[in-house]
């Protein structure tokens, strides 16, 4: 299979190729192009040259372009979760709930493109202001420049362009290198649902080269990411006055107060931790349980993770396959190294089969290890031992990152309390950090990002408040 760049509703090639390769078994899967900076200007004119079409299309039409998506989308579910399968080696299971989700991500898109609306400002509130009527609208950036990472490879696709064509914009996208397939195939269900040509531009390649162009350019109006805190860091820097979105990283932790159902929660958390082998932002990395019910929960979760299936993304009875790389299970067996030296202790898996991290419990890890203080993303979960739930918010802040948290208490005023206290995005109140539905406001605080993802949040930064006044005197 050879995929070419989608610039402008037409394929396009580029000098060179390279070889995509399933994380799994590591078979050829498809020649991806590589585009480069003179590709990158196209796409962008594209997208500029599409604006005014997209600008003026009224709400109905977006709404309905975005429907159509979601049924296409839905009619074609094992064909779209067998791609993601294959390509990022998520477990088929974790696949089809990732196209179910998608699929809602676009209704609520064609739902929003629908409400975009202003509001009237009672100028004669302030002196001078009578005889005067004011109203807001929001209007569309133009072009909106998208980046996206593999371990969710529709689903935040879907997180950036349905925000963007709900609200009458050009995007263009660069997707995970690991990942474009799933992306192309989005490309082809728009083009089908009657999207204008140059609406949607697909470029592969290098990521810092391509992704320095979409953010220093000054047609791009705003710029949507998802990945690391330090590729973050470098694109705000870049951005000059641009609308940015931030989704970064992240090290989410749950409380466990002494009266949890254990066995719930600990069923609850193994899901937390391991779901597409903890590939996943607000995947669950550290719990703290207070002291009481530390030893009964570390048996419960262990004997969890030991029903955990391991094998064949295209297996559907597989919970946890292989890592994005090679180079994340050598990364990752370091770290659990580094943590057993400093007397951490491994309660279950910290070896690997192959691409495959076997799921593992580090138990009494220090909290500046690496695994314990920056984001694993794999298969590794963290059980501390608290002497109270202020002792445990204390350790869940002790971090640079601040996207989720999670609490587990049936006493009102400790989880008020916690919600209070806990310096994250979102506080899950008796669930783990790792819950996410898609209309919700999504994001974090400290080195977790900038900004909100959810359909009607992402909107505000990609479009422009105008301020009307019209002088009735």
């Amino acid at each position: 299979m050879k995929k070419q760049l989608l610039i402008g509703g037409a394929q396009v090639e580029t000098a060179d190729y390279t070889i995509l390769y399933a994380p799994y078994s590591g078979e050829a899967i498809a020649e991806i192009a590589n585009a480069g900076l003179a590709e990158a200007d196209q796409a962008i004119e594209a997208a500029v040259a599409a604006r005014p079409a997209m600008r003026r299309m009224p709400a109905h039409q977006r709404a309905a372009i975005l429907y159509r998506v979601a049924q296409l989308l839905g009619e074609r579910k094992e064909e779209a979760a067998r791609l993601i399968a294959l390509e990022a080696a998520k477990p088929l299971k974790a696949a089809y709930a990732e196209v179910d989700r998608t699929v809602q991500t676009y209704l609520f898109a064609a739902e929003e493109a629908k409400r975009l609306h202003g509001e009237t400002i009672p100028l004669d509130a302030a002196p001078g202001g009578e005889g005067r009527l004011a109203y807001t609208t929001r209007e569309p950036i133009g072009v909106v420049g998208a980046i996206t990472p593999f371990n969710f490879p529709m689903n935040l696709v879907a997180h950036k362009l349905g925000p963007a064509f709900a609200s009458g914009n050009a995007v263009v996208l660069k997707p995970a290198p690991q990942t474009p397939l799933s992306a192309f195939y989005i490309a082809g269900l728009f083009a089908e649902a009657g999207l204008p040509a140059g609406a949607l531009n697909v470029i592969t390649g290098d990521g810092k080269l391509l992704g320095e162009k979409i953010t220093t350019d000054p047609r791009v109006g705003a710029i949507s990411f998802t990945g690391s805190a330090a590729v973050g860091a470098s694109i705000r820097a870049m951005a000059g006055l641009k609308k940015v979105t931030l989704e970064l990283g992240s090290n989410a932790a749950v409380i466990i107060d002494k009266d949890a159902n254990l066995d719930a929660v600990a069923a609850r958390c193994a899901v937390g931790a391991f779901s597409n082998q903890g590939q996943v932002c607000i995947s669950l990395q550290r719990i703290y349980v207070v002291e009481e019910l530390y030893e009964a929960f570390v048996a419960k979760l262990v004997a969890a993770v030991g029903q955990l299936k391991v094998g064949d993304p295209l297996d559907p009875a597989t919970d946890v396959s292989a890592l994005i790389a090679g180079r994340e299970v050598t990364r990752t067996l370091g770290w659990i190294a580094e943590a057993a030296e400093r007397g951490a202790t491994v309660a279950c898996g910290g070896t690997a089969e192959g691409g495959v991290l076997l799921p593992t419990v580090l138990l009494n890890v220090p909290p500046d290890a690496q695994v314990s203080c920056k984001e694993a993303f794999a298969p590794i979960v963290l059980v501390g031992k608290v002497g109270s739930i202020d002792e445990a918010i204390a350790l869940v802040n002790d971090s640079p990152y601040g996207l989720q948290a999670g609490i587990y208490t049936n006493d009102l005023r400790t989880a008020l309390d916690a919600a209070d206290a806990l310096h994250v995005g979102g506080v899950m109140i008796n669930d783990i950090p790792t819950f996410r539905v898609d209309h919700m406001p999504y994001g974090g605080v400290k080195e977790s990002g900038l900004g909100r993802e959810g359909i009607k949040y992402a909107i505000e930064d990609m479009t422009e408040l105008k301020l009307v006044v019209i002088n009735r005197n």
